[in-house]
């Protein structure tokens, strides 16, 4: 009983995440090996990211008291949060020279602790419109400001192939944009750090059902 328990606890786990990661899907038939190895290798993964996560939390422990930045688990993955102001100037993709040691910290897990997941970088702005800055639109501006990071990561020897930056411009806020604290919230880059988890798209999907179809 307590074996069956266990078993249902981790594949919700499993679930969890893979709605946290767009455009994946996982298929699992009860009793299959392959998903009890999935499930396995998905608790090591967490368990990955879960020292990451300590790991981290020593390293900015100054930056989290500052309220500059945020650690934490998401269905998502791990992910670390910046004030967008702690990396840029306003209105610019280029990165303040005093961020170098903040994004460094980072780096320095991203190369030991989870030197094997994927590793996400996401640009988010608030809603006000793109006035002087040059930028067609808050799409441009946190679309750069993502590549900026995802740069910086790969001159610190973070492997390129591990690496993705998309920018969601003012689509996906954290808070209301009625105050001038909660723009700011939602001013912010977030690096996820990303589980590996085994996913079968619908294509591939479709392929294994024809060849198992009969003539």
């Amino acid at each position: 009983m307590h074996s069956n328990k266990a078993v249902l606890m981790n594949i919700s786990l499993v679930l969890v995440l893979a709605l946290g990661l767009s455009g994946c899907t996982i298929i699992f038939q009860k009793g299959r090996r392959t998903d009890i190895e999935k499930i396995s290798k998905l608790k090591n993964d967490m368990s990955e990211l879960e020292r990451a996560k300590s790991e981290l939390e020593k390293r900015l422990r100054d930056e989290i008291n500052n309220k500059q930045v945020k650690v934490e688990m998401q269905g998502k993955g791990l992910v670390i949060t910046f004030v967008s102001e702690v990396l840029f100037d306003s209105g610019k993709a280029k990165l303040r020279k005093d961020s170098y040691t903040k994004l460094d910290k980072v780096a320095g897990v991203l190369n030991t602790t989870v030197a094997d997941l994927n590793v996400g970088i996401e640009g988010h702005t608030d809603n006000q419109p793109i006035k002087k800055s040059g930028w067609k639109s808050n799409w441009e501006l946190s679309t750069a400001r993502a590549l900026s990071v995802l740069h910086y990561l790969s001159d610190k020897s973070v492997a390129e192939p591990r690496l993705a930056a998309i920018g969601y411009g003012e689509y996906k806020p954290v808070a209301s944009n009625d105050t001038k604290e909660d723009r700011q919230k939602n001013r912010r880059v977030e690096i996820v750090i990303l589980p590996k988890i085994e996913t079968k798209n619908a294509e591939a999907a479709a392929s294994d059902q024809d060849a198992n179809s009969p003539n």
